[in-house]
């Protein structure tokens, strides 16, 4: 009876371990368009998260746009968003010449904290994220900056409704405080942006 109920104490340890991994909840690294993306921030995972499902007004958990491949300046714009957690988040990457030279390694540089023609101009590929900081009670601000991180592009379709797929990681500093640095790791997605806006993320 004392061995058993050891056991089970065991276990029940080991499936509180397991659950309380951020990386558990990361999806896995497709190319296939399926909608997802997952990061982690400071060891905290980043996951969209829609604010409702209503088709017309949709609060949604992530967005892609960006210029026409033909745009010499062509760029992809990816935002996440955490609607629903008590502490919400959300993720902007800006994504320079994707349409242009398809898969491959991308440097990440400097974000001013905004986006599109604003966020550090289309000549540069940022990324830059809003989380809630333990340690001042209040959301701030975390941007990339020169050289900061790697977006490797696995998979790019411009047919079909543009499916995109990659992974990344990059170091961050608090736009307001560039001594408090923090890392994006184990960033992938794999996104279609014919449909990503409407896809409802739970």
């Amino acid at each position: 009876m004392k061995h058993t109920l050891i056991l089970a104490l065991l276990l029940l340890l080991i499936g509180c371990s397991s659950d309380s991994n951020p990386e558990d909840g990361l999806p896995p690294e497709t190319q296939t368009g399926a909608n997802t993306f997952g990061c982690l921030i400071d060891g905290r995972l980043l996951i969209p998260r829609s604010g409702n499902n209503n088709i017309v007004n949709p609060a949604w958990g992530a967005i892609m746009w960006g210029s026409g491949d033909a745009n010499p300046n062509a760029y992809k714009e990816l935002e996440v968003r955490d609607l629903k957690s008590p502490r919400r988040a959300s993720f902007l990457l800006h994504m320079k010449e994707v349409a242009i030279h398809g898969t491959g390694d991308y440097i990440i540089n400097e974000s001013n904290g905004l986006n599109s023609t604003e966020g550090g101009g289309l000549d540069q590929n940022y990324m830059h994220c809003v989380i809630f900081d333990k340690t001042t009670n209040s959301y701030q601000q975390y941007v990339s900056f020169e050289n900061s991180g790697l977006l490797k592009i696995t998979f790019y379709n411009p047919s079909a409704g543009v499916i995109l797929s990659g992974t990344f990681n990059c170091k961050v500093r608090n736009i307001q405080n560039p001594s408090d640095e923090i890392e994006i790791t184990k960033g992938r997605f794999d996104v279609k942006s014919q449909n990503l806006m409407q896809t409802y993320f739970p």
